[in-house]
């Protein structure tokens, strides 16, 4: 099974407001063919009115859409070439798995034997071949939310759109269905837009990511982008976890910034930083642990947790709590421990106040 067509997507200005409430401030982004976008964000940043725009479940206020080359910014879901996968699955219960497959077919009005072996293309696709005279109510959930996707498929849209897929899904079976889902989309060569409140899911499966805050973007990049260099405090606190601290930029020069925190002075990697007031960002794998007799920050553990691979700690510092992890120890640190905590300079990253 190939698509005939894989769409880019275009906003520009768009706005979306509810009667008083701005839903969405004059957003302008682009999502390049055969490509898969994640919106991320806390609860209420605009991520899922965003899909439903796209999806023609919504009508902007101002601004354009358009999806390949056409402007749909004034179409219904109905005449868009998009399909939803949507978190609840909303399979037919009465209906074979097959019969769900090809539903979308059938109203279009293909013929129910052609309609019917697409839908088996589809399931085949997915890893469901034989599973098409099955109920839903005969499969597992991860097998159910893989219908889903083969319903969606089969129409061949020019976007795919996935809102919350793995929710329903626990944590084991999000990461099989997460990795299958990217496969999928990768031979393809789809273009997806790809909705999640969950950090590490946005990470393991896009191309890009597009963090959105307060109805507007805060950053576009790829994972690695976001995590290893955040554009704000707002940025490294939600995108994995961080330890914050305040410091001083007192120089920058030759792309490191001279920083002094607590008395102490760090040459820190410096990107879009000027003098002045700053945060330290020190992702918990920044931060060493030692004995206390050693140079560093003194500190005493107030929380030390062992699970399997890695080490967990929190350390009371002058700096504040930090959270740490550190690889698994012969004789791993326990509470009330007091320990030196040492920074990895080349790593830390700084965000301005």
């Amino acid at each position: 099974m190939t698509l005939t067509q894989t769409g880019s997507v275009r906003f520009e200005g768009v706005v979306k407001k509810y009667g008083s409430v701005t839903a969405l401030k004059h957003l302008d982004l682009e999502i390049a063919p055969g490509k898969l976008v994640t919106l991320l964000g806390p609860s209420g940043c605009g991520k899922t009115t965003t899909l439903r725009l796209i999806a023609g479940l919504e009508m902007a206020t101002h601004g354009k859409i358009i999806i390949g080359d056409q402007d749909v910014t004034h179409l219904t879901a109905t005449y868009r070439k998009v399909s939803m996968v949507f978190q609840s699955y909303a399979l037919f219960p009465h209906m074979t798995v097959r019969e769900n497959v090809a539903y979308g077919l059938t109203v279009k009005s293909m013929p129910k034997a052609e309609a019917a072996e697409k839908a088996d293309q589809g399931l085949e696709l997915v890893g469901l071949a034989g599973f098409g005279d099955r109920l839903p109510s005969e499969l597992s959930g991860g097998q159910q939310q893989r219908v889903a996707v083969a319903r969606a498929i089969v129409l061949e849209p020019e976007v795919l759109l996935l809102d919350e897929p793995l929710s329903n899904l626990d944590a084991k079976l999000r990461r099989h269905v997460r990795e299958e889902i990217r496969q999928i989309q990768q031979r393809l060569g789809l273009t997806a837009v790809y909705v999640t409140h969950d950090q590490e899911e946005a990470m393991a499966v896009s191309d890009k990511i597009i963090v959105m805050n307060n109805a507007e973007i805060a950053q576009i990049g790829t994972p690695a982008d976001l995590y290893e260099a955040p554009s704000s405090a707002f940025l490294a606190d939600f995108i994995g976890d961080a330890n914050l601290t305040d410091c001083t930029v007192d120089n920058v020069d030759g792309g490191r910034a001279s920083v002094t925190m607590h008395g102490q002075t760090y040459r820190i990697p410096a990107q879009n930083i000027v003098k002045g007031a700053a945060q330290m960002v020190l992702r918990p794998n920044v931060l060493e642990l030692s004995p206390p007799d050693q140079p560093g920050v003194t500190g005493e553990i107030t929380y030390a947790a062992y699970l399997g691979k890695e080490m967990q700690y929190t350390v009371e510092t002058p700096l504040g709590a930090l959270f740490i992890v550190t690889p698994v120890q012969a004789a791993p640190f326990t509470r009330g421990d007091a320990v030196s905590v040492q920074i990895n300079q080349t790593l830390a990253r700084l965000v301005q106040v």
